[in-house]
Formats: structure tokens, sequence, C-alpha cells
């Protein structure tokens, strides 16, 4: 290569390198971004992981959590996680100690998702951290915009709930089932319904009760 092709070669190379940096600052900003501008984050997914853990035996237990390793960004202690499940990125999603994911739990990562210790989620749950233009100009090339979920230690998230871009839910807290969060949901309360809503702080009192609503 001559030394003219090299100089071009790195100034190529440069200015992808700049042109990444853009993108992932958008991206943090939560300003919207197209599919063929973040397609170098590709190699970031885990989705053939995922397609591998969904078909593996149950009792193969030691090849289950080596797969949960390599999908995940981090993941806790005696994780339980019931397949199926689906993941944009995987390596995105961070779970916490004592978490226990039921059936068809999807996590839209394409920003952070962080669960934090003793989580449970039941049937059918999305966490999804990205959403789309409202405006059809603007969803060209599956453009998008995206904003990290946190979930902090011991929530419990219902049925069939979906939870949006950038939603935080406070510690303890009970999600009902269908509910779809839309916004931050404080601590030690029960929030349900579309949109979701606090109904009802957590008390002592529930110590001695079954319901959660």
């Amino acid at each position: 290569m001559s030394e003219r092709a090299g100089d071009a070669a790195t100034q190529a190379g440069d200015a992808e390198q700049a042109r990444r940096r853009e993108v992932l600052d958008r991206i943090a900003r939560g300003l919207v971004y197209s599919e063929s501008e973040a397609a170098f984050q590709a190699p970031q997914r885990r989705t053939d992981l995922v397609f591998e853990y969904n078909h593996t035996p149950p009792s193969h237990e030691a090849e289950r959590r080596a797969l949960l390793e390599a999908i995940f960004g981090s993941v806790g202690a005696r994780t339980v996680l019931t397949p199926p499940f689906h993941a944009g990125f995987g390596s995105n999603t961070h779970l916490g100690d004592d978490f226990f994911g039921n059936a068809n739990l999807s996590f839209v990562d394409d920003v952070e998702i962080r669960i934090g210790d003793g989580v449970m989620i039941a049937p059918n749950v999305t966490l999804t951290t990205t959403g789309h233009p409202v405006h059809p100009a603007r969803r060209v090339d599956f453009a998008r915009f995206s904003e990290p979920i946190t979930i902090e230690d011991r929530v419990w998230i219902g049925s069939n709930a979906v939870v949006l871009p950038g939603v935080r839910i406070g510690y303890g807290s009970v999600i009902g089932a269908g509910s779809v969060v839309s916004r931050d949901v404080p601590p030690m309360v029960v929030a349900v319904g579309v949109p979701c809503r606090v109904v009802r702080e957590i008390t002592e009192a529930d110590r001695a009760t079954r319901a959660g609503g």
C-alpha cells in the first residue's frame, strides 16, 4: 500500500470512528437514530445464543448458566429465566441476584436494562428501552429513540405488563398484570393500569395478607 493510500485509509477510519461516536452520543441523549446508523452495534447482539438457550433442556443446568453469562452484560447468582425469552441484544441487560423471569419475557435492550436483586417478573412481560417517532416520515429506516430502564431490588411485575423507555421502578413495588408503565414508579407502592398509576402504598399490614391490590 502506498503512503497516500495508507493516509486515505487512516482518514476514512477516523471519519468512521467519529461517525460512530456521534451516533452513540445521540443514542445516549435519547435522540432519534436509524437502523443503518446503528448497524455497527450488530456484533453486540447475542441472538444466536438466545436461540440456543431457548432450545437447551432444563436438565442441562450448567450449560444454561454458561449461556446466560455469555448472553447478558452481567448475571447475578441463583438466576432463573424460563424459556423462551427474547432479547434484542442481551449484552445491554444486567440481572441481579435471585432474579426470576417467567416465560416469554422480552428485553428490547437497545440501551441498558438494569434489574436489581430479588426481582420477579411474570409471563409475557415486555421491557422496552426503545420507541419510535409518531410522524411516519420520521420512522424511515426503522428510526427510533432509546432510554434506559431501571428496576430496583425486590420489584414484582405482573403478567402481560409493558415497561416503556426511560422508566425506573422503585424498591419493592408491585406492578399489576396488564399494566403499561410509562413513567417512574416510586418505591414500596402498588401500581396498576393503562397508563400505570399508583393505587396505594405497601405497608406493614401487607405482611399478613395475600393480595397485592
